[in-house]
């Protein structure tokens, strides 16, 4: 279960006030005292994230969050921000509310839930200690009311189950990362370099759910570097039904990968399994009109410790000065959680393959990015684009290889 990658979780997220019971709420539901509870006002300041399973759903990410009625001078404002943040990333939420009265920071959070479409659930977590008043359940309307007591652990199964009953569909029946591109008995090709930025003694993350997806599909996977690229198709009885390479090395594999053999990236697999592959691929002609005085943001999703020809930060913004023989584009650099609220100062932005993002939390940058008016596309995108194949790379999916060359038509 701790092995599972954090995109591939349901995320859920505990909201309310300051000593409603959320803490609470998360050890009861993990079973486990994994957050620190206290009848202190403010005791959670910042978001707090535990890996839990929850049959039949699987694993899943709980996320604990400080009082939206944190009104301490300063510190406050910063942390109700941090945890409204939160909802970029949730796929569902737990809205642990006053178990007799409800008022505006409740009322506040709920239309915000409802205006995103984000599922939730109404959490009374303290009904032992204090019984919700007659009514105070209707009030709520249609949506799921759940009283439980994060105390005693009664109640559990019923939370448990009103979870699975609102999880999103498209968690139960989620994306498969080759999703449609393998066949049973055919064989798959993965090209995956041993470089500077693999890590020691294993594969990286995209690179191993490759393989499990095509065995998940009775395909089977040869999987290679790109030094012996040549001698692995050579030796193959029956051509793979589809290459995919580490968009880093797309310039030399597209030239030993024969035009019979559709290619594609990792990186661009996960731009169809966790975003928008079609926004990525129009956002990538933005490339062409970046001029000198152009800003381009390049976000990636985890910290890592940045080596010296690191992807984001150096060989990307080389290629694009390269092609675009500008050499002042500013670049900028963004990691982690945190994504600008601001973006119209931007021209593009460039994400990374979000492998450790759920696809909500790559929903809401695409999101935040066209309501500014700003492209967004993502690493493999771009380094196709510019290494002249992107049309070559979108062929496994003809409807987005359709919608590029028609815009690239138009202009």
């Amino acid at each position: 279960m701790q092995a599972s990658p954090r995109g591939m979780r349901l995320q859920i997220g505990i909201f309310g006030k300051r000593n409603a019971g959320k803490s609470s709420l998360l050890n009861f539901l993990a079973g486990q005292n994994t957050v620190i509870v206290s009848n202190v006002p403010g005791t959670t300041t910042d978001p707090v994230d535990k890996a839990m399973e929850l049959p039949p759903l699987g694993p899943v990410l709980l996320i604990d969050t400080a009082g939206l009625d944190d009104d301490q001078p300063g510190l406050g404002e910063q942390r109700v921000a941090r945890s409204l943040a939160v909802l970029d990333r949730c796929d569902l939420a737990l809205v642990v509310t006053n178990p007799v009265t409800r008022d505006q920071t409740e009322d506040e959070l709920i239309n915000t839930l409802n205006d995103r479409k984000i599922p939730y659930i109404v959490v009374s977590a303290k009904a032992d200690l204090y019984p919700p008043e007659p009514g105070f359940q209707e009030s709520f309307g249609d949506v799921p009311f759940v009283a439980v007591s994060a105390g005693t652990g009664w109640n559990r199964t019923a939370l448990q189950e009103a979870i699975i009953r609102i999880a999103p569909e498209d968690f139960l029946s989620s994306a498969q990362f080759l999703g449609g591109l393998s066949q049973p008995g055919k064989p798959v090709l993965l090209i995956a370099p041993i470089d500077k930025e693999a890590p020691k003694g294993r594969l990286i993350m995209p690179q191993v759910q490759a393989i499990r997806d095509a065995l998940d599909n009775l395909a089977y996977c040869v999987v290679t570097t790109p030094e012996t690229l040549p001698a692995a198709l050579e030796n193959m009885k029956e051509p793979p039904v589809l290459a995919v390479t580490d968009s880093q090395v797309f310039g030399s594999v597209s030239k030993m990968v024969p035009e019979s053999i559709p290619l594609t990236s990792f990186s661009i697999l996960l731009a169809r399994m966790k975003g928008d592959l079609a926004t990525c691929a129009a956002g990538a002609g933005k490339i062409a009109d970046l001029k000198d005085s152009s800003r381009v943001l390049i976000a990636e999703a985890c910290t890592h410790h940045a080596i010296a020809d690191d992807i984001g930060r150096v060989k990307i913004p080389n290629w694009i000065r390269e092609y675009t023989g500008c050499k002042n584009i500013e670049f900028v650099h963004q990691s982690g959680p945190e994504f600008p609220a601001d973006l119209k100062n931007f021209d593009l932005v460039i994400h990374c393959g979000a492998c450790t993002f759920n696809r909500k939390a790559v929903l809401s940058r695409i999101l935040r990015c066209q309501e500014q008016g700003v492209a967004f596309t993502n690493y493999g995108v771009v380094i196709a684009f510019v290494k002249g194949i992107l049309k070559r790379t979108l062929s496994p999916f003809p409807e987005v290889q359709e919608l590029f060359l028609q815009k690239e038509t138009e202009k």
